[in-house]
């Protein structure tokens, strides 16, 4: 008698002395397999389906985007399109722009929104609930109903009269990188109130004894903090500098209000439509411009030069995300 055969007959005998309970335990283990197989199947595919599109049409000639025999393979393969992309953006600049701004506002933001979620998780302080509550509003109330009251300070910054004082006229910071820097060390940056509830969250799981044995041994506040909790915070610092990265990537509301003479992907990507249509008329001497189907194509091809970059950090930092998603958790 064969190894399978042995099997199947000690579970049908099993079955047999259990009153079908085991086959009926099994077919169900499998069809909840099978269910669990078609919504993940088919929520990747909700997901993917339209990158998959983008890469797509990023490949195809204009005759192959009204030819309505071609849907997904292209007839004409080609890259030209993504070489009127990356020059449109002047990719190569560009890029250099949104990885160094993108970079130094994401570690500024986690620096300073740990320092504080910490504080906020571990210490008692005067008014520490209202302090709290401000960061709740940071995250609930969006960037664009101050943005009239952000544009008018930056662009004639002061402070407390000293710099009229000494300048004869306030500064104009609109136009630099350094209202980024301002409001991401003050923790008014994008997203960092969301940061610091993560990180507060995090720090409150973290056992006391922790830190007091720490003091047992002879650390300070600040020594407990770098050599203690700090390794122990790597998920959580790993997913908020992850997402901080990505969103400053994708911003287009502060870059817009405030890097007008920096050219950053986010702002290029708005634009390529219009440059596509100047580039036609003015060089090819195309008097009708682009077709709606050909400057779609061309603005998916600048959305994939776009998410390229983010899709390799990803690739890179995906164990630390990963984990920090499946150990923190939100104890209120």
């Amino acid at each position: 008698m064969t190894k399978g055969k042995r099997k199947t007959d000690s579970f049908w005998e099993r079955n047999r002395k259990s009153n079908g309970y085991l086959l009926k335990k099994t077919t169900l283990n499998v069809f909840m397999r099978i269910v669990r197989m078609v919504l993940l199947f088919g929520m990747c595919f909700l997901i993917l389906q339209p990158i998959f599109n983008k890469i797509s049409i990023s490949f195809m000639a204009e005759e192959d985007l009204y030819d309505a025999t071609i849907i997904a393979v292209p007839a004409h393969f080609t890259t030209a399109n993504y070489q009127l992309a990356m020059g449109f953006m002047d990719y190569t600049k560009t890029l250099l722009n949104t990885v160094v701004v993108s970079l130094t506002i994401a570690l500024l933001q986690i620096a300073v929104c740990t320092l504080v979620g910490y504080g906020f998780a571990r210490f008692e302080f005067p008014l520490k609930k209202f302090w709290f509550a401000c960061v709740i509003l940071v995250i609930v109330i969006p960037p664009q109903t101050v943005s009239t009251s952000l544009y008018l300070h930056f662009r004639y910054f002061d402070i407390l009269g000293i710099i009229s004082l000494l300048r004869g006229e306030s500064l104009n910071l609109r136009g630099s990188v350094a209202p980024y820097y301002l409001m991401s060390a003050t923790c008014m940056g994008l997203k960092n109130g969301l940061y610091i509830y993560m990180i507060r969250q995090f720090f409150r799981n973290i056992p006391k004894e922790l830190e007091e044995a720490a003091y047992v041994d002879g650390c300070g506040t600040l020594r407990t903090f770098i050599r203690i909790m700090l390794p122990d915070a790597t998920p959580i610092i790993t997913s908020c500098f992850l997402f901080s990265f990505v969103w400053q990537w994708t911003d287009g509301f502060y870059t817009r209000t405030f890097l007008g003479n920096i050219n950053l992907l986010s702002t290029q990507l708005t634009r390529i439509g219009e440059t596509l249509n100047m580039y036609l008329t003015s060089v090819l001497r195309q008097p009708s411009g682009a077709t709606i189907g050909y400057t779609n194509c061309i603005i998916a091809t600048g959305t994939l030069l776009v998410i390229v970059p983010l899709l390799v950090i990803y690739l890179f930092a995906q164990k630390g995300f990963v984990e920090s998603l499946s150990s923190s958790g939100l104890k209120m």
